[in-house]
């Protein structure tokens, strides 16, 4: 609700409803003419539930609806406020309550809509500072990035905007980067953010952790987009394809080094999202050493030992994937965080532990004699696998 207070951007970790149709009318009856009833058609504009209501009855309507999460019934009131009572000092603060109720509708066009109308990220403060931001965010939910980046470029190169709030528009402009695949434009806008974050510190400011939380987070996933870019391909040869794991194994390094700060920085939901990463490499590091064949040179006994060295870094890594899920959701119990990361580890997680116990008792076959503890193999979760 409007209270004039930054609302942080968490991209797609802040959506609440699914959008639902709108919109009434209604007819009168006329005379009774020889013996039959007719009914002349009179066309009603508006919200019969509202149209008898003023613009501060209005406000207060769309006030109580949007605190007990009723945003259609916020987003009626407010946009009559608009429609009908043009003049009011209230529409404003409509335009505004407007935007965020289309936004829990997840409504994106019309909540850029009335965010728009209000937004000036050259020289506005207050409401209309807040409607640019949230204007980005639009943007950024309908997919059109480059006009989100440029929207919060403007934001980030206001010298007169408190060094927090360009920090804020400067993250977000990394992560539209990201997005749109600049990978290099974005790992330079987001190690901008983390200089800036400290220089604040050293100054004496207290910025939000959150912002290098973001920052943090969104450079291990450059280095995630470019370990799964590395393809393994075993038709090259056995020193090709050593050279491909390493290049992946340093890449996944990379990637895990950034998670890690992300969560030493100790921001709840960005932490649980970096952990969750963290196991997702380790089990998509599984799956492509699963799906590659041996080299074709081997043969024979070569092959065997390949397959045995390959099961023993299949083990470590479906061990510290296993670690990472359980540490992972362990904090999300304890804090009370909820995202999209949380339901993914829980599932990923029973299917570690699932290809563990597979694992385990294939290797009992191959070798002909009980196999070890799948639980006395794992090994301390955030280390890397061994790519050699």
């Amino acid at each position: 609700m409007h209270d004039g207070n930054s609302s942080r951007w968490r991209g797609a970790l802040g959506v609440l409803c699914l959008s639902v149709a709108l919109g009434s009318g209604c007819a009168t009856t006329a005379p009774q003419r020889t013996g039959t009833l007719v009914f002349e058609p009179q066309q009603i504009t508006g919200d019969l539930e509202l149209s008898e209501l003023n613009d501060e009855e209005l406000f207060a309507a769309g006030t109580a609806a949007h605190g007990s999460e009723q945003w259609e019934l916020a987003a009626r009131a407010f946009d009559r406020i608009i429609d009908f009572h043009p003049d009011s000092p209230l529409v404003a603060k409509a335009r505004f309550n407007a935007g965020l109720s289309y936004e829990r509708l997840e409504d994106w066009e019309r909540a850029h809509e009335r965010y728009s109308s209000l937004a000036d990220p050259e020289r506005g403060e207050g409401d209309a500072l807040e409607a640019s931001f949230r204007a980005a965010t639009m943007r950024y939910m309908l997919g059109d990035l480059e006009q989100a980046a440029a929207l919060l470029d403007v934001l980030a190169n206001r010298q007169d905007l408190p060094g927090e709030r360009r920090l804020q528009a400067l993250t977000e402009r990394g992560v539209c980067e990201k997005d749109a695949g600049r990978l290099e434009t974005a790992e330079a806008t987001l190690r901008e953010v983390l200089l800036q974050h400290r220089q604040l510190e050293e100054a004496g400011a207290s910025p939000d952790v959150e912002r290098a939380a973001q920052a943090q987070f969104h450079l291990a996933e450059i280095y995630r987009l470019h370990y799964e870019g590395v393809e393994l391909d075993a038709s090259q040869g056995v020193k090709p394809l050593a050279r491909e794991l390493d290049h992946k194994a340093e890449l996944l390094l990379s990637a895990q080094g950034h998670y890690l700060r992300t969560i030493r920085l100790g921001h709840g939901e960005w932490a649980i999202a970096a952990s969750a990463q963290v196991g997702a490499l380790y089990e998509n590091f599984w799956d492509a050493l699963m799906s590659t064949p041996p080299p074709p040179e081997l043969e024979g006994e070569a092959v065997e030992v390949y397959n045995e060295e390959l099961r023993k870094k299949i083990r470590v890594l479906l061990t510290k994937a296993i670690g990472i899920y359980e540490r992972t959701l362990e904090t999300a119990v304890r804090i009370g965080a909820q995202n999209p990361y949380i339901e993914r580890t829980r599932a990923s997680l029973e299917r570690m532990k699932a290809l563990l116990v597979a694992e385990t008792r294939s290797e009992q076959e191959s070798t002909g004699g009980p196999a070890s503890d799948p639980d006395a193999a794992r090994t301390p979760a955030g280390q890397a696998p061994s790519s050699g």
